[in-house]
């Protein structure tokens, strides 16, 4: 090798080495339970990054119409409320601490809606999405693909973006036997709950591109006219529907890596609102319908 060669090398290696050394670690990072190093950085929050559509529909139109189609008013002072007889003396030392339930069953369907104000304007809370897997009984990892279409679907995961309050996917167990076939702590299934943008953004979907796409869907089924609205069923403010299997691949974030999924799964959808008191579902199902979710009386 000829000199000039050798002092090529030898300004190349000098261009890559570093001018100093690296600095001394004066504090080393705290170590979890498994051993692995704690960065020293304070809790980060990931912030929404673009305005939700949705959501300001909401407080911008629907909040307003909903205001205006629930509205009693309510002249002179409104009537104390009945006072409702226990089953047993509360003061009886001998049924202190039994369970008491009002003569006469639940009062859930004769509670009234309490006055319209523009603080309790219905509104949606969360919506929750669950699906039983049967296969899961005899293997567990049979729930590996419903973990994986949930967590696309929702975008969630546990305490994603330094939020506290995001469980992310659930593993739902059984809790009592059923048949032989079910016993307590058997995982059959899971579910997810979205609030705020995220829950938003599934609406947005499910109405735009699921609901439309689903053959002979005429849409949420209602009970009939002639049906009591005083039932539990009737004073609760959720709105709650079932989708096939086949409606899973609707979804933009399954349809594009579908092959991915070794089945297709159904899920029930729950439609959480504040709404209570009589017509609670009426008021829910007006909410709903502001998103276009669309609703058919049987």
């Amino acid at each position: 090798m000829s000199a000039a060669a050798v002092r090529v090398a030898q300004h190349s290696a000098q261009a890559v080495r570093s001018f100093r050394k690296p600095p001394k670690i004066r504090k080393f990072l705290k170590r979890d339970e498994n051993g692995l190093p704690i960065p020293h950085v304070r809790n980060l929050i990931v912030r929404d990054t673009h305005p939700c559509r949705l959501m300001d529909h909401y407080h911008t139109t629907l909040q307003d119409d909903l205001m205006y189609m629930t509205y009693n008013h309510e002249s002179g002072t409104p009537p104390s409320p009945r006072k409702i007889r226990l089953t047993y003396d509360p003061n009886d030392p001998y049924t202190k601490n039994r369970h008491n339930p009002p003569v006469g069953g639940s009062q859930a369907g004769k509670k009234p809606a309490p006055p319209t104000t523009s603080d309790n304007v219905v509104r949606l809370e969360k919506i929750v999405i669950h699906s039983m897997v049967k296969e899961a009984l005899t293997n567990r990892s049979n729930l590996l693909g419903l973990i994986a279409a949930f967590r696309a679907l929702s975008g969630d995961t546990e305490g994603g973006g330094g939020r506290p309050s995001s469980d992310g996917v659930q593993i739902v167990k059984g809790k009592k036997n059923v048949g032989g076939w079910m016993r307590p702590g058997l995982p059959v299934g899971a579910k997810v709950e979205l609030k705020g943008p995220k829950m938003y953004d599934f609406l947005s979907t499910l109405g735009e591109f699921v609901l439309p796409r689903i053959r002979e869907f005429p849409g949420i089924v209602m009970p009939p006219a002639s049906s009591t609205m005083k039932s539990p069923s009737g004073v609760a403010g959720v709105v709650s529907f079932g989708l096939p299997p086949e409606a899973m691949g609707y979804f933009p974030q399954i349809e594009v890596n579908l092959d991915s999924y070794p089945k297709s799964y159904g899920m029930h959808i729950h439609f959480v609102t504040n709404a209570v008191g009589l017509g609670a579902q009426n008021r829910a199902r007006a909410l709903v319908s502001g998103f276009q979710i669309p609703f058919a009386r049987k």
